[in-house]
This record gives structure tokens, C-alpha cells and sequence, in this order.
């Protein structure tokens, strides 16, 4: 007892010292991402504040402008229709690609007969595809919220049908050997073993439907905020146009940031054993 003691005091302290030392990268990090921003927007002031170029204005002017047109009701309609159709579009795109691609992962035949219609279409830009649903369906709100669940529909299929496929055998047979339904093993077994990249496909899916949303927003249509930049832009309100690009992409960051919380809330289980793994 006293000599396993000894050898699993040593390992304890360096699994310790390498926790300690995984804590402060992580705060370093951390302290780089708030920084960067803070130091290019610094940047940024002060390379724009002396010009007189009507198309590079100073932020200061842009951040004035922003801030005006925030305090309007149409700005809150802008931004309540653009997250709205983000939002919907991206949780229909999620649900009917997680499901089509376990269908897809687990039925071989299936997957062999559609597979080259579904890459064909993949190949698509999927900004190419909104001037052909505008003549199509027409101007409305419906047309821009089916261009973005296509567009974010196909990272989120082919996720799943590759975390699908690259699971375990073995995982499949446990599963028999402990008599488990079809339906167990799918959700059981299946699903959590591939979530990983399901999620992953779902952040490339969030910002190929964040870009689409912008571009179908800028054909035909009069509200959002990407059809707002246009218009600015057209006016020759470029405080205004640049105030809606900047507005974008602090947006863009917390959709993004806010999905990776989300992240991090599901598959905690598995950012856990791969940190145990490091330490090991």
C-alpha cells in the first residue's frame, strides 16, 4: 500500500500542475479575445478621426450614428426580423438535417441512391440559389426564410451521416448484446456517440444561414438589416451604411458566441474527457 501511495502522489501533483497550467492558458486566451477587439476598434479611431473622405468617415461619426438609429422603432423591427428568420430558419435547417442524416447514416442503400443528387445540390453556392426562390415564390418573408434553411441544411445533414458512419461497431453490438430496441440504440447509442460532429456541422450551418440571411435580406426586400445597409449604401448614407456593417458583425460574434455556450452546455461530457485526456 505504502509503495502505490508513493508512485500516485508524484502523478497526482503533475496532473495538478498540468491543470494549473491548462486554467492559465485558458484566462490567457480569454484576455486575448476581449483585447483584440478593444484594440483594433482603438486602431480603428484613431487611424479614421482626422478624415475627410465621405466614405471613410470617422467611428466616431459611425458609433453617433448607431446610436441614433438604435433609439428607433424601425431599428428594433430591422434586428427582430433578421434574428427571427435566422433563428427559425436555423433550428428547421438543424432538425431536418439531423434527422434526414440518421436516415441516411444508418440506411446504406438509401444513402447510396441519393447521395449524388444531394452533393449536387450541395455544390451550389447557396447565395446563387436566392435569386432563383425570389422568381420563384416572390418577394416575401417565406422565400428568405426557405434560402436560409437550405443554405445551413447541408453542413448539418452531412455531420450527422459522417458522426453516423464513424461510429464504433462495437457500440452497435453492446447495444444488441443488452437487447435494446432500434429506437434505444438510435438515441442511446448513436446520437451521443456522433454529437460531436453534429454540433460542429451546426456552427458551420450558423454562419453559412448568417450570410445568406444578409444577402436574401438585400434582393427585394425593405426590412433587416442587411436590406437597411443596402439601401444606405444606395443613398449615399454611409455613416449609416457603415454603422449596419458594424452592427452585423458585433451580431455575428454573439450568434456565434452564443451557440458555442451552447456547445459546451451539450457536449460537456465529451470537452471533459478530452481535457482528462490531456492531462493524462
Amino acid at each position: 500500500m505504502t509503495t502505490i501511495a508513493a508512485q500516485t502522489q508524484p502523478r497526482t501533483k503533475l496532473m495538478r500542475r498540468r491543470k494549473k497550467t491548462t486554467e492559465h492558458h485558458r484566462g490567457l486566451l480569454i484576455a486575448l479575445e476581449i483585447f483584440t477587439p478593444i484594440a483594433l476598434l482603438a486602431l480603428w479611431w484613431a487611424v479614421s478621426a482626422g478624415s475627410t473622405n465621405i466614405f471613410f468617415p470617422p467611428l466616431q461619426e459611425i458609433l453617433v450614428r448607431l446610436w441614433q438609429l438604435s433609439q428607433t422603432p424601425d431599428f428594433l423591427i430591422d434586428v427582430g426580423t433578421s434574428l427571427g428568420n435566422l433563428l427559425l430558419s436555423f433550428v428547421l435547417a438543424s432538425v431536418i438535417g439531423i434527422a434526414a442524416g440518421l436516415l441516411l447514416g444508418t440506411t446504406r442503400a438509401l444513402a447510396w441512391l441519393l447521395e449524388p443528387a444531394m452533393h449536387f445540390f450541395r455544390a451550389i453556392p447557396p447565395v446563387a440559389l436566392v435569386p432563383i426562390f425570389v422568381s420563384l415564390i416572390g418577394f416575401e418573408n417565406s422565400t428568405r426564410i426557405l434560402s436560409i434553411t437550405i443554405a445551413a441544411l447541408f453542413p448539418v445533414l452531412i455531420s450527422t451521416m459522417d458522426g453516423v458512419r464513424s461510429n464504433d461497431p462495437t457500440l452497435d453490438m453492446v447495444g444488441r448484446v443488452y437487447r435494446l430496441t432500434w429506437s434505444e440504440r438510435l438515441f442511446l447509442v448513436t446520437l451521443p456517440a456522433a454529437a460531436p460532429r453534429i454540433v460542429s456541422g451546426m456552427q458551420v450551418s450558423l454562419i453559412a444561414a448568417f450570410v445568406v440571411m444578409i444577402a436574401s435580406e438585400m434582393l427585394g426586400s425593405s426590412t433587416g438589416l442587411g436590406a437597411k445597409t443596402l439601401l444606405a449604401q444606395q443613398t449615399f448614407a454611409i455613416a449609416d451604411m457603415w454603422a449596419g456593417i458594424l452592427l452585423l458583425g458585433v451580431l455575428g460574434y454573439l450568434v456565434n458566441a452564443v451557440f458555442d455556450l451552447f456547445r459546451r452546455r451539450v457536449l460537456r461530457w465529451y470537452i471533459a474527457a478530452q481535457q482528462q485526456e490531456r492531462q493524462l
